[in-house]
């Protein structure tokens, strides 16, 4: 999968954007809202081990020192645009060369259930994936780690999609910290068609909410930062049609 943004604005000002048309989505807030629905939390999935509080900080302390006194760049894919949980001073647009973005986990929590799984978005192997990479302060670097494992990894087994890869910006490489790289197990299934990507998206729903609206949102900010997935886009259309499929409105066009 790869980003068609132009390879010399790795870096741009939020006020100097660059948007690539067509600019308007065809999945829109309306056709979200179509996608929600109430879910209970039935708790964690099975066969999968939670991480202890005592484990949890075994690993922060782990990257806090593997973090080697250097600044603390965290390299954002998806949901980290969008929805941050850490403080950031400063940010710019980077390129992870030998990744890409994929809807690849099958997930029966948070934005899927065990009687309709959904697909969470994860790093794989090969390709350049184009995000944004956030500088954490200083201030209590070994709390925003916490922060940071609490959100993105509940389980033993997560922590192993945990790493430091270099990511290349207009001023070089740096560090940076990613979370749901190269994923491995049972639950991954790679090189699925969008098509099929597709239908799962617009049927998947969740306590904390749709995969439609996690794909809306992610596409959406990082169109707002001029990066456009072609992947993604694709994506957006298909699962736009899948819901407007799902709820009778077949042929029927979008009012502006």
């Amino acid at each position: 999968m790869t980003d068609i943004a132009e390879h010399k604005q790795v870096t741009i000002r939020r006020s100097g954007v660059r948007m690539f048309g067509p600019t308007r989505m065809a999945l829109t807030d309306e056709l979200v809202s179509l996608s929600l629905r109430p879910e209970l939390d039935r708790g964690p999935e099975p066969h999968r081990t939670p991480l202890t509080e005592a484990e949890l900080e075994l690993f922060a302390m782990r990257l806090l020192d593997e973090s080697d006194g250097a600044p603390l760049w965290v390299f954002a894919y998806g949901s980290l645009i969008w929805k941050p949980d850490f403080d950031a001073v400063e940010w710019q647009r980077g390129a992870a060369r030998g990744w890409h973005r994929s809807f690849c986990l099958k997930m029966t929590r948070w934005r899927g259930t065990r009687t309709q799984p959904g697909l969470m978005m994860a790093l794989d192997r090969g390709g350049r994936c184009n995000g944004i990479l956030f500088r954490l302060t200083d201030d209590d670097r070994l709390g925003q780690i916490r922060r940071l494992i609490r959100r993105e990894v509940g389980t033993i087994e997560d922590a192993a999609t945990v790493r430091w890869i270099p990511v290349e910006t207009a001023h070089g490489f740096v560090r940076a910290l990613v979370f749901w790289a190269g994923p491995k197990g049972e639950r991954v299934s790679r090189k699925l068609p969008l098509e099929a990507v597709a239908r799962v998206l617009a049927r998947a729903c969740g306590h904390m909410g749709s995969c439609a609206e996690y794909l809306y949102l992610t596409v959406k900010h990082l169109e707002e930062r001029g990066i456009r997935d072609r992947n993604l886009w694709r994506l957006q259309e298909l699962v736009a049609a899948e819901l407007l499929s799902i709820h009778g409105f077949n042929g029927v066009t979008q009012s502006c």
